[in-house]
């Protein structure tokens, strides 16, 4: 099962309307393409690589456009912790 934490609902929630206020049909895309890009964690788990900056096998990311969706791995549920832009900087204690 798949479940997105709090901060990473309003990581999302704050990149729609970022590109809201150009575009709210990009903005609509980008969120379910996010969206759906996750769904696949519940067939393949590890599809994403490790963090770098964690070095932890269950705290794994995925690429989509020019965010990183981290995530963590336990048993069977896996738990989005954030969706950040690939040029932010990342503190891995941000994490929740």
């Amino acid at each position: 099962m798949v479940i997105w934490s709090h901060p990473a609902i309003a990581d999302l929630k704050h990149i729609h309307d970022f590109i809201a206020e150009d575009s709210r049909h990009y903005a609509k895309k980008v969120v379910q393409d996010v969206r759906d890009k996750t769904d696949i964690l519940e067939a393949l788990p590890n599809a994403g690589k490790m963090v770098p900056e964690i070095a932890n096998p269950t705290i794994r990311e995925l690429h989509i456009y020019s965010y990183r969706i981290m995530y963590e791995v336990q048993h069977d549920q896996i738990y989005i912790l954030t969706v950040i832009h690939k040029r932010q900087n990342f503190a891995p204690e941000a994490l929740p």
